[in-house]
């Protein structure tokens, strides 16, 4: 069977434009702790695309191939677990929001080419760092922590109108390399602090900011080329057709325990040693260069419209649980005030069950970070990774919301 999945997904990682033709997404529900325990062994199989893993009260929705479905519903019914469709044709879902006119909704400049109506390449990207920090030199620091597998710049910059001893929040987008509206989310809070810096001065003069809006650059520009649904880096591994890590699995704490996977293939790989990804090594480094001023670490991610709380590796709460939750609350609140969208707050352990070497389980448990979070951006029941660039301008706008509340509550403790 595992020689089967390896030539399958040889086939698949080896087209020039991978379809999604005759795929589903399924949304399951275990009810019980037997069927939950079988439905994260599936995920740990390397067969099928958990787009959304198993919580403990909740569901996963899970991607498979009209053959590998079959044969999964099939499961499903035998073990008593009821189930139901997501997405009936993924690409068919991915040709109609392709083909959904784009409208001109959010700011346009004549310095660089990233809007927040579309979804951008590396490229665009990277060049609006690059003006931010020209245009803005008073504001923006520019620095090039490394470069990634394929060469591709690691772009760190630091938003600040100066002075000394201020706490630091680190911000980084796009570790998977499908959630594209993470990079397009973290951008937009850089362009506001900085391009309307004079409407809220106080969210940067009392806070240094650090932001990172893409640290897998490589897998990101393969989910725009090659495959739409593409989640690891890049890197290449022993068993041919095979590429790449879970960028959020290869961090070393606790690294390759519960919620991952040794084999190479699977969506979850840990990747052959802890730091083995050369872009997490890179932004690790970046990390505990500013450790000491650092109070807060935030990683963005798609999809779920939750914000998690370590620790990630086991259903176990920090002793400072209640104030990292305290934090949160606040933050998803005001959030969740702009236009009702709502978010979960919870320990990710407990949640979702383990999943070991997390970037945030690393920023508090070595980089002694204290407040350490995920954030999962929209949306939660209709498109999932799939989320129509339509829907970046109201993300972005709810979010900078809990960006204020970060840099408020930070700076006045």
């Amino acid at each position: 069977m595992k020689v089967l999945v390896v030539a399958l997904l040889c086939l698949v990682v080896t087209s020039a434009t991978v379809k999604f033709n005759w795929y589903e997404v399924i949304r399951v529900y275990p009810k019980t702790s037997v069927q939950l325990n079988f439905i994260r062994h599936l995920e740990h199989s390397g067969k099928y695309d958990f787009w959304k893993t198993a919580a403990t009260k909740g569901f996963a929705d899970i991607m498979a191939s009209k053959e590998n479905m079959i044969s999964l519903k099939s499961m499903l019914r035998v073990t008593g677990i009821r189930y139901s469709i997501f997405i009936s044709d993924v690409q068919g879902k991915i040709d109609q929001i392709n083909a959904i006119p784009r409208k001109e909704a959010g700011p346009k400049s004549s310095r660089y080419a990233l809007t927040w109506d579309n979804y951008y390449q590396y490229e665009t990207i990277r060049e609006f760092c690059y003006a931010l920090a020209q245009d803005y030199p008073d504001l923006v620091t520019l620095e090039v922590v490394g470069t990634s597998l394929e060469g591709r710049e690691l772009v760190l910059l630091k938003i600040s109108s100066g002075g000394e001893g201020k706490p630091g929040i680190f911000v980084d987008g796009g570790i998977h390399a499908r959630e594209w509206i993470s990079p397009a989310t973290v951008t937009y809070m850089m362009r506001e602090m900085v391009e309307n810096y004079a409407a809220h001065p106080e969210v940067v003069d009392n806070v240094d900011w650090y932001f990172m809006p893409l640290i897998n650059p490589d897998g990101y520009e393969f989910s725009h080329t090659d495959n739409r649904m593409w989640r690891k880096t890049r890197s290449t591994t022993s068993i041919a057709g095979c590429y790449g890590a879970d960028p959020n699995r290869n961090w070393d704490f606790h690294w390759a325990e519960g919620g991952t996977s040794s084999y190479p293939c699977s969506e979850i790989y840990t990747g052959p040693v802890p730091f083995s990804e050369i872009e997490m090594a890179n932004v690790r480094d970046a990390i505990l260069a500013r450790a000491s001023q650092l109070r807060i670490y935030l990683t963005v991610h798609s999809y779920g419209q939750m914000l998690l709380i370590p620790w990630g590796y086991d259903a176990v709460y920090p002793e400072d649980y209640p104030e990292l939750e305290e934090l949160g609350l606040a933050a998803t609140d005001a959030l969740t005030a702009v236009y009702n969208t709502k978010y979960d707050v919870g320990c990710s352990g407990v949640i979702y069950g383990p999943a070991a070497g997390a970037s945030d389980d690393w920023n508090k448990g070595v980089a002694g970070i204290k407040y350490s979070y995920t954030l999962e951006l929209p949306d939660n029941g209709r498109y999932g990774f799939l989320l129509p660039a339509t829907e970046i301008m109201p993300v972005a706008v709810e979010t900078w919301e809990f960006f204020r509340v970060l840099a408020e509550r930070i700076s006045a403790n």
